[in-house]
């Protein structure tokens, strides 16, 4: 695919996301959440994070009734007002307006009106009936309106293409199956539109010919090279799996000049924020135009990872995993379509990027641009020139105790705009069993201190609180200072600003911040013990201590003998606190312990 003005190649890269359909819209209003400031607040950690790109398997089932006509309700609507929001932004959309699901996972479908539900997956390819529907749903779908913009979804700009179904599993002769898709697109032709059309072709790969003799432009393709649904967190080095990114029929003809999308991807299970731009680097070596990653969690739910168990992804909830999506964007805008950077571990480094599985690290360093997902020891090139940072823990550039992201922006020559995210703490594995009742993260809102190293702004600068309702102040002292969650305006020593926190700084306003308030109530403690450890060797035991304020002390107590023998764990960092267990101590048999926090006298152990 190529712009028609431009000839240049279409590029997109971003998510799916779910707020107006099924089990995201039904867990809104079980927590009496507004589906627009959801989609308000979700679509800013969009632009935030620089995605370019949006699909989704509409649920054709709650928009549509059994003979194929468009329904025009609140599913429709809230459609409408996410997708004009994107474009807001500059996103752009390639829909799939049918998804053969039910809409009820994780819970029981609902009695939707839709043919979906009516004829099921298997029926829809081949049941008569249910193919008329189809073709009478997709003429009405492509010529709707949306009332937001005025613009059909057929003559959207926006829209650059449609795949007509969601993962259809094609049983029938090849003949049949050319026919049914021809049936599909020429219903679409039929409303004047002229965007690609794509098909599913990593389905079924056995009639990838049938596929390609119909009338559509390209395929669709999906990547999970971790597994689905493991119910726990996975571990290990992954980037083995995720080297490259091949396809069974790549020498076919018909596959080589046609457009290839990837509809969804994720290193399903991985808690860890090393993959992704792995996996969009192979992604471009096999020749992909475009990807959305399956699916980022709507934040007022991110708490608790209901969705999709085995998927994990939210600003918020999961910063590192969301920076490490930020950066698989770069690569994949970066990168050029086909290039091989050899096998691994020969290709952890590749152009501007290195992903590390040993330090739970991907950055991106250029002149201009350094993005990281952990603590780093690299350097920009020349600090000088930095125009965007982006990141978690400490680097040359910025050194922070907390555990949410923070971005750092130039708007011009001695002024720089701070957006700081609330710490982010997992408390229990995000990829069990969940439930709107189980808390998997907790956010909170504390004030760390923060080092900016910038020569653009020297050793004395100012910050001014931007976003709305924030009135936190704070004092520099040789590039020190303390700083709350917030978006602020910092300004060089004698820089007088006066911008506005409604002026738009590329796809953004200088005050926009989004936020959930703390929801960490209680103190918890989370800690992995060895299964094994070496006697007469001495053991250090890390734990996090999540709590809203600092506790007064946190000890460890080794059980062996009459008395347990106490040691004070001293904070290493934020709520990471640490103490090594002397060798003297650690005989052959069973080591027990336990960590005791004390707040306000009080302990809980």
């Amino acid at each position: 695919m190529r712009w028609s003005n431009s000839k240049a190649e279409v590029q997109g890269f971003g998510i799916n996301y779910t707020v107006p359909f099924a089990h995201a819209y039904r867990a809104a209003k079980t927590l009496n959440v507004s589906h627009k400031e959801a989609i308000d607040n979700d679509v800013y950690h969009f632009a935030r994070l620089g995605f370019d790109a949006y699909r989704v398997h509409v649920w054709d089932t709650e928009i549509s009734d059994s003979p194929g006509n468009l329904l025009e309700n609140e599913h429709l609507q809230l459609f409408d007002y996410m997708l004009k929001k994107m474009k807001d932004r500059g996103i752009k959309f390639i829909l799939t307006p049918i998804a053969f699901w039910g809409n009820g996972y994780p819970e029981p479908d609902e009695k939707t009106p839709g043919f979906s539900r009516m004829y099921g997956k298997g029926d829809c390819l081949t049941n008569e009936d249910a193919i008329r529907a189809q073709e009478k749903y997709l003429f009405q779908f492509l010529n709707h309106v949306n009332p937001h913009t005025g613009i059909a979804y057929k003559d959207d700009p926006d829209i650059i293409a449609f795949e007509i179904s969601n993962e259809p599993h094609h049983h029938e002769s090849p003949e049949k199956v050319t026919a049914y898709i021809n049936r599909m697109v020429k219903s679409m032709r039929k409303t004047k539109c002229a965007k690609p059309i794509f098909y599913n072709i990593s389905h079924s790969i056995h009639l990838v010919n049938a596929y390609f003799n119909a009338g559509i432009q390209g395929g669709t393709f999906q990547w999970y090279p971790t597994g689905l649904g493991s119910q726990e967190e996975l571990g290990g080095n992954l980037l083995p799996n995720v080297d490259r990114y091949t396809v069974a029929f790549e020498d076919n003809s018909n596959y080589k000049k046609s457009a290839k999308i990837v509809y969804e991807f994720d290193a399903a299970d991985v808690g860890r924020s090393y993959i992704y731009p792995a996996m969009a680097r192979s992604f471009r070596q096999a020749g992909m135009q475009w990807a959305a990653h399956f699916a980022y969690d709507p934040t007022f739910m991110a708490y608790a990872n209901t969705e999709y168990n085995t998927h994990y992804m939210n600003l918020v909830y999961a910063p590192q995993k969301a920076l490490s999506l930020k950066l698989a964007s770069e690569v994949f805008h970066k990168i050029p379509m086909y290039k091989d950077f050899g096998s691994y571990p020969a290709n952890t480094t590749f152009d501007v990027f290195r992903v590390s599985y040993e330090e739970d690290l991907a950055e991106m360093i250029t002149e201009k641009k350094f993005i990281y997902t952990n603590d780093t020891k690299s350097a920009p090139p020349s600090i000088d020139n930095l125009e965007e940072i982006a990141g978690t823990g400490n680097s040359p550039v910025v050194t922070y105790e907390g555990t949410g992201a923070y971005f750092l922006d130039k708007i011009e020559s001695g002024l720089w705009r701070l957006e700081v995210m609330p710490d982010a703490i997992w408390i229990n594995d995000p990829f069990g069993r969940n439930s709107l009742k189980r808390t998997v993260a907790v956010v909170n809102w504390r004030t760390w201190p923060m080092k900016i190293n910038l020569p653009d702004l020297g050793k004395d600068f100012s910050i001014r609180a931007m976003n709305d309702k924030n009135t936190f102040s704070t004092a520099v002292n040789d590039q020190t200072f303390n700083i709350s969650p917030g978006t602020y305006l910092i300004s060089r020593k004698g820089l007088t600003s006066t911008k506005d926190g409604n002026v738009q700084w590329k796809n953004i306003m200088l005050k926009e911040f989004s936020a959930p308030e703390s929801n960490l109530e209680a103190t918890h403690v989370v800690h992995f013990p060895s299964e094994e450890i070496l006697a007469g060797a001495s053991y250090t035991v890390d734990a996090i201590v999540a709590s809203a304020n600092e506790p007064d002390t946190v000890e460890l107590s080794v059980f062996a003998g009459f008395r347990p023998k106490v040691f004070p764990m001293k904070k290493v960092r934020g709520y990471r606190y640490s103490v090594t267990i002397p060798a003297e101590e650690i005989k052959e048999g069973f080591l027990r312990y336990a960590i005791t926090v004390r707040k306000n006298k009080k302990p809980l152990t």
